[in-house]
């Protein structure tokens, strides 16, 4: 189709008779467009334009009555046969002109960047011989004997080496984790006719500084500068080590934007429990977006995350390595003096809070109400007193290794989308901490319970797409058959006492379900982000748990402490002027099941945070509750590391997922979940009142 525009750019400039001449004869000419592509590997569309380009001065020096001077290589090449459509001849009937010579076509036709180029003159042509002439049905074809260069300059020597790896050598360089890169890799360089990206005048260019100054310098952000070996131009000179320098520079440039968008570490390797879909650029684009930037180390400063959270930490690893962290002496521990006594402690304890003046020595009321201002921030009882708690939180928690911590966090920053959204839910399932943000402001907070150490909250990001008020629970197709089907065989009465709906199946298994009521396993609300974890977030009535500073104590959803709450703000952010107030929801409440649609989704992420900066512009650490931090630093340390950006396979657990979908065993009264569990049955509910149920979507 290309080759057929430039047909008719001629056509428009030329007398038609020659055009005509010379189009008939051309094609006859011409061996296959195929061939030439693997031996020129120039773009179809700058071959186009060459063929037109050279069509021309063919046919102006015939006309001219003149020859065009100058050795040149020669290449015949054959024009693509378009699909037939109106007003164009079929490329079979085009065949059956008489043949005539050629075109050529200059081998080393191949600008580099563009901002390297300096206009020049049209390539020099000569004519071939007449094949009727000769009495033979097709001109000989010379040998393409040299890849496509830059030009003749010492650029042009190096594009003919970075030519030749192209064939197969790329990989040697590539290493074993860039080895499935070397396809686009090449491609990259194949449409720019193998120039080099990173040198000129054989040199390396502003752009190759650029790159190599920022890659010496990751580590602010937490990855390791030998993941990214720099080339040492300066002790190349031959064409070949300066080739093998440019796709070595290329080759880090592209594993470190790997790293920096989606993880050093790929999360397959830590736990099964963990999902993220975020994908590695493409290496061609990567490459791509050097060859545009205006600021290289902006360019690739860009991969990595820059959410405030993580900013945050990243100047807090910055001041740990200085040591600014480690100066700070931690307030000892010891009995909590009471208002107005003295205690040695207190000068340090009034410089961490930032209490200004000299109170002496004196636990007066003024540090005590900092103190229980410090200890409602940090959901610790605020009584004011300096309590063991309240000492651990003003020193920070600080564990043993404090820096590999925060590294840990970083790369876990790394694996979550960069773009968390206007509007979401992030939950710190090691903080047991829930917070709602809209255009950069925390919206509203509140506290959860989240997994058992045994069946841990998964790390992921979902969206969320409707609340369901007055939730039915239905039990998971693996425990309803491996649980509760052998106590039917037992009891076929049990289930009903429990309050439980039980239907059979053609296949012989049950389905299972609770209706809705005050005494559902689920409670009165149920947030919903499907997820391949099937973990949802819920209401609870045994609000006690929330007092508690370490609050893993499910089977792996979360239970929120003020649900209607929580209810209430997100409906205000996706449903604004819809008048759900918290009052509204309430009346809700009864036995029929109902779902408010959410018009825009909220982005859910759950995070495993056991090193972030407070509100107050602290560091803080939380206990590695579920082991992440240990498995992540084993990985990045060890013998591991050096694949460690390649996924591995792990099995589905279909069962333990539909586990982690489970309430808690003592949830509305805990009969039924102690019987599932193993407890004895205490008891036996009253017989379930039928209870006629409609579902309504609110949309």
């Amino acid at each position: 189709m290309q080759l057929s525009s430039a047909w008719r750019a001629v056509r428009e400039k030329l007398p038609v008779t020659s055009v005509r001449s010379l189009s008939s004869a051309l094609p006859s000419a011409l061996p296959s467009w195929r061939s030439v592509r693997e031996k020129l590997p120039i773009p179809q569309s700058r071959l186009a334009r060459s063929l037109a380009s050279t069509a021309v001065v063919v046919i102006l020096s015939a006309a001219a009555g003149g020859r065009a001077a100058g050795p040149v290589l020669i290449a015949r090449v054959e024009a693509p046969s378009p699909a037939p459509t109106a007003g164009v001849a079929p490329a079979q009937k085009i065949a059956q002109a008489p043949h005539v010579a050629a075109p050529v076509v200059p081998v080393n036709y191949a600008p580099p960047d563009v901002a390297h180029v300096a206009p020049t003159q049209a390539p020099a042509v000569s004519a071939a011989p007449d094949a009727g002439a000769t009495g033979t049905d097709a001109v000989p074809s010379p040998q393409v004997t040299a890849p496509p260069a830059a030009d003749t300059g010492p650029d042009g020597a190096i594009a003919e080496q970075l030519h030749s790896l192209s064939s197969g050598k790329f990989d040697s360089i590539l290493g074993p984790s860039a080895k499935d890169d070397r396809t686009t890799i090449d491609a990259f360089y194949s449409g720019r006719s193998y120039a080099p990206l990173w040198i000129t005048d054989g040199k390396p260019n502003a752009r190759a500084e650029a790159a190599i100054a920022y890659l010496q310098h990751v580590d602010a952000d937490g990855l390791d500068p030998a993941d990214y070996p720099i080339p040492n131009f300066a002790a190349l000179t031959d064409a070949s080590g300066l080739a093998e320098a440019e796709i070595r520079l290329s080759t880090s440039v592209i594993r470190y934007a790997h790293h920096a968008q989606v993880g050093r570490v790929h999360w397959t390797r830590v736990s099964a429990d963990i999902l993220y879909e975020q994908k590695a650029p493409d290496p061609a684009d990567v490459l791509a977006a050097m060859v545009g930037a205006t600021d290289v180390g902006e360019t690739l400063a860009a991969y990595e995350p820059h959410d405030p959270a993580y900013l945050a930490l990243k100047a807090k690893l910055a001041e740990l390595r200085a040591g600014k962290e480690s100066t700070k002496a931690p307030i000892a521990n010891g009995p909590a003096p009471k208002i107005g006594a003295q205690d040695d402690r207190v000068p340090q304890l009034r410089e961490r809070l930032g209490l200004t003046g000299d109170g002496g020595a004196i636990y007066d009321k003024a540090l005590a109400e900092t103190v229980k201002k410090f200890q409602q921030q940090h959901q610790l009882a605020a009584t004011g007193t300096l309590t063991q708690a309240t000492i651990d939180a003003l020193n920070g928690r600080l564990p043993d290794r404090p820096l590999d911590i925060v590294l840990a966090n970083m790369e876990r920053w790394r694996w979550m989308p960069h773009d968390l959204g206007k509007t979401y839910v992030i939950v710190n399932l090691p903080d047991f901490m829930l917070r709602v943000m809209s255009n950069g402001k925390l919206v509203w907070t509140t506290k959860v319970v989240d997994g058992k150490p045994t069946t841990p909250t998964p790390i992921m990001s979902a969206e969320m797409k409707y609340i369901t008020v007055n939730p039915t629970w239905n039990v998971p197709p693996s425990i309803a058959n491996n649980e509760y089907l052998p106590m039917l065989q037992q009891d076929p009465t049990i289930l009903a006492r429990m309050g439980l709906n039980v239907d059979y199946n053609r296949d012989g298994s049950i389905h299972i379900s609770q209706p809705p009521g005050e005494n559902n396993a689920l409670g009165r609300l149920r947030f919903n982000f499907p997820n391949k974890f099937f973990v949802y977030q819920h209401d609870s009535n045994e609000k006690y748990l929330f007092s508690r500073p370490m609050r893993a104590g499910s089977h792996g959803c979360m239970r929120v402490e003020d649900p209607v709450k929580y209810a209430e703000v997100l409906l205000g952010l996706v449903r604004p002027g819809e008048g759900y107030s918290a009052e509204r929801i309430r009346r809700m409440f009864g036995n029929t099941e109902m779902d408010i649609q959410f018009p825009t989704y909220i982005p859910v992420h759950l995070t495993y945070q056991t090193a972030f900066v407070d509100d107050d512009g602290k560091l803080q650490f939380r206990a590695d509750v579920y082991g992440r931090d240990a498995a992540l630093i084993a990985v990045m340390k060890g013998p591991e590391r050096k694949v460690a950006d390649m996924p591995v396979e792990r099995r589905d657990n279909t069962a333990r997922r539909q586990m982690l979908a489970m309430p808690e065993p003592i949830f509305g009264g805990g009969n039924f979940f102690a019987r599932l569990f193993g407890f004895p049955l205490v008891g036996q509910p009253a017989p379930r009142r039928p209870v006629a149920q409609r579902r309504t979507d609110l949309h």
